[in-house]
């Protein structure tokens, strides 16, 4: 897998859903500040990048951020919950972005059907990943590529229209909100980000990745960081507060409507077809991975590592049907929130152990200890507005972790178990 390929998965996994149900909010907290928010939270995303970064050049692993805690946390069952946590949030993504393909789909058919058409969509978008996964790495880093290269063609097509329509008035410092909305919103927005991660999971499959793997990284968000801060400047330049609010994740369409009416609705649901597609395929290979280094280090079942079928091992499979089980029978929205909120957890945690690892990567204490700082600072941020606009959110969140954790210490006290009755 090369450079190109890499920075196809890292961007695929970060414009995803994403793009299209988060410029609705950002737009309504910040109005027009907020690709002033959406650049924020790229700055922390490439904090985070430069210590995933320097941790994948020193220690390439398909596990990504699983081998980076082990390394620095060590093997026990701070890094094991906080692993788990991590997979579920991949499989939590999956499941909105599969929810996400299959709503945008039907809005695109003359008939939407039966009530079975959006869990056969879910089923059938999340098994055509799974074959491309099971034949390998270079047919993931191929596929995505075209994927994402059509998807960025589509969003600049989105952009080259939508800015000669901006309302310099509504863009201006005058109609920005205080500081604190702005970084409030900043830590909303962030959610958008999270994918760069998944680049780490694809070290082990990446031509030179001391070199490749840094240079993906930075080249993933800053690309991701431009695109969204220019759309966000188009849908609250043409928009009203109001109208992005009546819009919700339909802004990016209603803003391209005054110049292509119904045809720029349909382009833009194309484009969201193309976004949800690539995050699928992107996070389906990077949470399989993570499934896959968790169970090397004992804290899943052994089938998770197991050769099913030629490429297919258990924990791709597992994590594929999970997906598709949890995206067809639930609305996981708010459950989405909750997952990426775990994955800044996660993130802090990575850039905590780095800071334990130093020595060995050779990375800029300031750099690493700003990530883990940013990190901190967003989540507080980000409970805070779960704590006002959406307090059940906050047990989500604490469930989410017990599970992540408990599941860590009862398999690890199961196995224990299993080997003393075998005699091992």
């Amino acid at each position: 897998m090369g450079l190109g390929h890499a920075v196809a998965i890292g961007v695929g996994g970060m414009i995803g859903a994403g793009v299209f149900s988060m410029m609705g909010v950002a737009g309504e907290l910040a109005g027009g500040a907020a690709f002033i928010s959406f650049s924020l939270a790229g700055v922390l995303a490439l904090l985070c990048a430069y210590s995933f970064g320097r941790l994948g050049a020193r220690f390439p692993s398909a596990g990504g951020p699983v081998e980076y805690l082990v390394r620095g946390l060590g093997d026990n069952w701070l890094s094991g919950g906080l692993n788990i946590t991590l997979w579920l949030g991949y499989v939590l993504a999956l499941a909105l972005y599969a929810r996400a393909f299959s709503g945008y789909a039907l809005t695109l058919l003359p008939d939407p059907g039966g009530a079975w058409l959006q869990p056969a969509i879910i089923v059938g978008v999340t098994l055509t990943f799974l074959v491309l996964n099971v034949i390998g790495a270079e047919a993931v880093g191929r596929v995505e590529l075209l994927i994402v290269a059509a998807k960025i063609l589509i969003l600049a097509g989105f952009i080259t229209v939508a800015l000669p329509l901006v309302d310099q008035s509504r863009v201006s410092p005058a109609a920005w909100p205080t500081a604190g909305q702005i970084g409030f919103t900043a830590a909303i927005v962030f959610l958008s980000y999270e994918g760069f991660g998944l680049i780490t999971n694809a070290a082990e499959d990446l031509a030179d990745p001391g070199t490749n793997l840094p240079r993906a990284l930075a080249i993933s968000v800053l690309v991701t960081l431009v695109i969204y801060a220019l759309v966000a400047l188009s849908v609250t330049g043409i928009l009203s507060p109001e109208e992005i609010r009546n819009a919700g994740e339909y802004a990016l369409a209603e803003a391209v409507r005054p110049a292509l009416g119904a045809t720029g609705f349909s382009i833009m649901a194309i484009g969201a077809l193309f976004s949800t597609a690539s995050a699928i395929n992107a996070t389906l290979y990077g949470g399989a991975n993570v499934s896959f280094t968790i169970a090397r280090y004992g804290g899943l079942p052994a089938l998770f590592r197991r050769r099913l079928w030629q490429r297919a091992r258990g924990g791709l499979v597992f994590t594929a049907v999970l997906v598709a089980l949890i995206g067809t029978l639930f609305d996981l929205e708010g459950i989405a929130i909750m997952g990426s909120a775990a994955f800044l957890v996660v993130y802090g945690a990575v850039n905590a152990s780095h800071l334990r690892l130093l020595d060995e990567t050779g990375a800029r204490r300031s750099a690493v200890a700003g990530g883990l700082l940013g990190c901190i600072v967003v989540l507080g941020l980000l409970l805070t507005y779960l704590a006002k606009e959406r307090p059940p959110a906050l047990g989500a969140l604490a469930a989410l972790l017990i599970v992540g954790f408990g599941t860590d210490l009862a398999w690890c006290h199961y196995s224990k178990r299993l080997m003393s009755m075998r005699g091992d």
